[in-house]
């Protein structure tokens, strides 16, 4: 066990004859075997020494280790123990009585332990900066312990007691262990308590945070919820406020407009017409900024939401151009739309708003543009991104009207359809349009572009003043194209112009016609008159944009279109004689400059040996020569007032060529005619409160040849509704005393429901009812709210449509037009 003693023990290093004797006794236990460094101990006999026997018996006897008292070692006189096993004969069973162990003892077999050698052992194996002082002592008797293995050190410091057995169940041991030096601090312990209570500090305070903040944000759940309930709230209050405001300003405007438009029908000298029609004028202006406020509402509100018809873009076009066509005359600038030939003829989407955006966009170009020209065009998105040719055909002077325009591709710079991961191809029947206002007017300030879609801001004070307006109608257009999943964009040069481009996305109309309804108003005005197919015109015009515009539009007729950029050129094509030329359309400035004086052109036109001469037509912005004829002295020139649009176009030529219905009506005729053919001998019923309005009401039905019944009254309309009877529909006015319209209408529809199921159950007489099975008459809402809401509330009482006041013939027709064929 100690690496000093690993020497063997020569026989020389002690005499056995120095050695007791061991007495006489009726048995021995001697040691036959050892390791040479205890070699000394063959001659000893266990059994002869009392502390030696005792413990050999006793292991013998109990079948387990059993160990001495510590005694001083024979040749290094240390203490040491001896720890003696006995050895058996054969096994024996676990609860063998100590007579049997005895009995089948055999021999023993027994250790020396160097106390001292071992516990310096184990000192090495737990050696560290520390010296550790160790005392092992035999503690069998309490009172008188026996030091096994000692150090000298003082009693301070701190003293750890460990218990040892070394299998010997009758003698108690014990190793008490200390520092040699006092211990130092701990720091390493120091520190990690003091970080794991940091930490616990942080995780508690991070705890309290959280539940505070948890607390907190339900707080402010709660309060928000109490916000959005009153901002609900709020929200409705302001609905229905502007609900009744819109009533109680359209109920009035109603009057007044119905009233004017049915002294229009009088007979009324000039000056007494031209009062009555700026007085016209000056209430739809009122009831037009009504809409505007409202639009803004609705926006505000989320509740603004767009058609799904089927229209006619080229037709709503040509509507727009007849509303601006006197501003636009009275200030002399030309006014021109041009659509892209690619764009389809029938498209389904929003035709109100998409034309409200135009009317936005046109009516700014109009207010502030004093020379020039404004030109709307339309193209297919992919025609912009495909065709250098639209890009450029504006990049220069080269212009409507010669005058400078800012490039327009500017204004869509930043949109997202252009970029490379913004543009999607459109599905199979979507169209991607791209629509640019471009004018030559004053321009928008640097100052003030980048407010200009901001709601009620002007560019200027002085703007309200000079033009008027609210400064809402960009805003409402940025909505609306947004709704149309399109984007808005400008570009504007102070003192050269603005142009404004928009894309929508719209579906395409000719797959679709039986699935959605379809606009059918003005469908009449645009359509191609087949008498002037076959023509051939001629066009003279130096300026190829203006010329393009010019050909687009007597293209729509049918005609096929020549154009040349000088008169000679046009002579010469003319004096060819290979295709026949049946009209010569001449520019105003083209005449101006080269033909008001000449009469080469037209004895060159007079002299043709083959056919018909052409005649000859001149396109001019003045309102003095609108619709004249020049006359050369050879040959008379009719005179084609701008903007050009297909209808007055069509009407213009066939007066001139002598082709065609010379009497065809106008525009506004056309929805007035159609009213006229689906109310004419219909029996119609109207209920409204409202005096005045009831005769507008009235005034304008019956002007359409239909059978007018009065009443005043909800009940009074339930009466006359109470099956059978003979309307064909009833328009019911919604605000009443006593009973309202959606009141009403609820009724109406019990009482048909009731009287259906008793029909069909066989519990009343179809022929009473006029053999009449299933009663439903058709209820049209007519009121001056125009709210979203009111809209959903009418259809959920049972009503079949909606008709706002001031109601006009296409409204009207269009409502009217689901029900009776």
């Amino acid at each position: 066990m100690d690496t000093l003693e690993q020497n063997p023990v020569h026989k020389d290093d002690y005499n056995p004859d120095l050695l007791e004797p061991s007495p006489i006794q009726e048995e021995y236990a001697p040691v036959v075997f050892a390791q040479d460094i205890v070699s000394h101990v063959v001659s000893i006999d266990m059994l002869s020494g009392q502390e030696d026997s005792k413990n050999v018996l006793c292991a013998r006897k109990s079948g387990k280790g059993v160990l001495t008292a510590p005694f001083r070692l024979l040749k290094t006189n240390r203490l040491g123990v001896i720890l003696t096993f006995a050895v058996y004969k054969r096994d024996l069973p676990l609860n063998a009585t100590p007579t049997e162990r005895i009995q089948a003892t055999d021999g023993y077999l027994g250790g020396v332990f160097d106390i001292e050698s071992l516990v310096e052992k184990l000192l090495q194996q737990l050696a560290s900066k520390q010296t550790i002082l160790v005392n092992v002592l035999d503690t069998t008797n309490q009172s008188y312990p026996i030091s096994m293995y000692s150090s000298n050190a003082s009693n301070d410091g701190l003293e750890h007691v460990s218990l040892l057995n070394f299998g010997d169940p009758f003698r108690k041991h014990e190793m008490r262990c200390r520092f040699k030096q006092k211990p130092p601090w701990p720091w390493l312990g120091i520190t990690t308590s003091i970080g794991i209570l940091v930490i616990a500090l942080l995780v508690g305070h991070i705890f309290h945070a959280t539940v505070n903040r948890i607390a907190k944000v339900e707080d402010d759940c709660h309060n928000m919820m109490e916000l959005k309930k009153q901002a609900e709230a709020a929200d409705v209050a302001k609905s229905q406020f502007l609900a009744t405001v819109s009533h109680e300003i359209r109920t009035p405007m109603n009057g007044v407009l119905g009233m004017l438009h049915m002294l229009m029908d009088t007979d009324l000298d000039v000056t007494q017409l031209d009062y009555v029609r700026t007085a016209q004028a000056s209430g739809k202006a009122l009831v037009a900024l009504i809409n505007e406020v409202l639009d803004q509402a609705k926006i505000e509100s989320g509740k603004l939401e767009l058609e799904e018809v089927q229209f006619d873009l080229r037709a709503i076009l040509d509507d727009v151009l007849s509303l601006f066509s006197g501003k636009s005359q009275d200030k002399g600038v030309e006014l021109a739309v041009y659509i892209s030939d690619q764009v389809p003829q029938m498209l389904i989407g929003d035709p109100g708003r998409f034309r409200q955006i135009i009317i936005n966009l046109m009516g700014n170009s109009i207010k502030f543009t004093e020379k020039g020209h404004i030109l709307v065009t339309v193209h297919l998105v992919e025609e912009v991104i495909n065709s250098i040719e639209v890009e450029t055909e504006s990049s220069s002077e080269n212009t409507l009207s010669g005058f400078p325009v800012a490039d327009r591709r500017q204004s869509w710079k930043g949109f997202r359809t252009f970029s490379q991961e913004g543009f999607i191809h459109p599905f199979s029947h979507s169209i991607n349009l791209i629509v640019s206002v471009e004018d030559t007017g004053e321009g928008i300030p640097l100052e003030a572009q980048s407010r200009v879609f901001t709601p009620f801001m002007q560019v200027g004070p002085s703007i309200s003043r000079t033009h008027g307006g609210t400064g809402i109608g960009l805003s409402i257009s940025k909505c609306l194209v947004n709704l149309m999943k399109g984007e808005i964009g400008f570009v504007s040069i102070p003192k050269i112009g603005s142009t404004f481009t928009f894309t929508a996305i719209f579906t395409s109309g000719s797959s679709s016609s039986k699935k959605y309804k379809s606009q059918q108003i003005n469908k009449m005005s645009n359509s191609v008159s087949s008498e002037f197919y076959g023509m051939r015109a001629l066009v003279m015009d130096p300026r190829p944009v203006r010329a393009k515009v010019s050909k687009y539009q007597i293209r729509r007729l049918g005609i096929h279109v020549e154009v040349v950029s000088q008169w000679k050129q046009g002579l010469s094509c003319i004096c060819r004689g290979s295709n026949a030329i049946n009209m010569v359309i001449v520019e105003q400035e083209v005449w101006d400059k080269y033909l008001n004086n000449s009469t080469l052109f037209f004895d060159t036109l007079e002299k043709i040996d083959y056919g018909t001469p052409p005649k000859v037509f001149l396109l001019s912005n003045s309102i003095s020569s609108s619709g004249a004829n020049i006359s050369t002295g050879v040959c008379n020139m009719t005179v084609i007032p701008k903007p050009l649009r297909s209808s007055m176009l069509a009407a213009a030529l066939q007066r001139t060529m002598g082709v065609g219905n010379k009497g065809n009506p106008c525009n506004g005729q056309l929805p007035s005619l159609s009213l006229r053919n689906l109310l004419l001998g219909r029996k119609i019923l109207i209920v409204d409160d409202n005096s005045v309005n009831l005769k507008v009401a009235a005034g304008a039905m019956k002007k359409y040849g239909a059978d007018v019944v009065s009443a005043t009254r909800g009940i009074e309309a339930i009466e006359l509704l109470t099956p059978p009877h003979q309307f064909d529909a009833c328009f019911m006015d919604i605000q009443m005393p006593e009973m309202d319209g959606f009141e009403a209408t609820r009724r109406i529809r019990d009482m048909e429901h009731n009287i259906n199921n008793r029909i069909h159950h066989g519990e009343l007489s179809v022929e009473a009812y006029n053999n009449v099975s299933n009663w439903h008459v058709s209820i049209l809402a007519m009121t001056a709210d125009v709210i979203q809401a009111t809209r959903e509330e009418c259809l959920r009482c049972g009503m079949d449509g909606y008709v706002s006041k001031p109601f006009e013939a296409e409204q009207l027709y269009r409502e009217v037009s689901r029900f009776f064929q």
